[in-house]
């Protein structure tokens, strides 16, 4: 199966916005964490809180900013993924936040970078 340009882009994305964390002295816990109610595309933590990240890229802002694509629906399913994950992981006790991170590409390397911290809440 053909990878899609859109898979493509949104991994390179993830690798950006992982790297992006870094640099900022955030810690990756898990890349890409899945289970049965869907996926989590970086869970981080910084200062023990926990921080649940879901990454939005684009090439162009032709459909809007890739943060936009983050809606209410997307929101709740990322709250249950995390609290989810935070049972699985035995950190019920644990803060927590979720941030969005928004990448828009041009020539295949990043152009914008923003980090909206606390984006919504639980």
């Amino acid at each position: 199966m053909a990878i899609t340009h859109h898979v493509k882009l949104g991994k390179k994305g993830e690798q950006i916005a992982a790297q992006f964390l870094k640099s900022k002295r955030i810690s990756i816990r898990e890349l890409n964490f899945r289970c049965s109610l869907g996926e989590i595309d970086i869970i981080a933590e910084q200062a023990d809180v926990i921080i649940f990240i879901e990454v939005k890229t684009r090439s162009s802002e032709n459909y809007g900013l890739p943060e936009e694509a983050v809606n209410y629906a997307k929101q709740q399913r990322l709250i249950q993924l995390a609290m989810h994950y935070l049972q699985k992981e035995g950190m019920e006790d644990r803060s927590c936040r979720f941030d969005v991170i928004s990448i828009l590409m041009k020539n295949n390397k990043p152009e914008k970078i923003e980090h909206i911290v606390d984006a919504f809440s639980a």
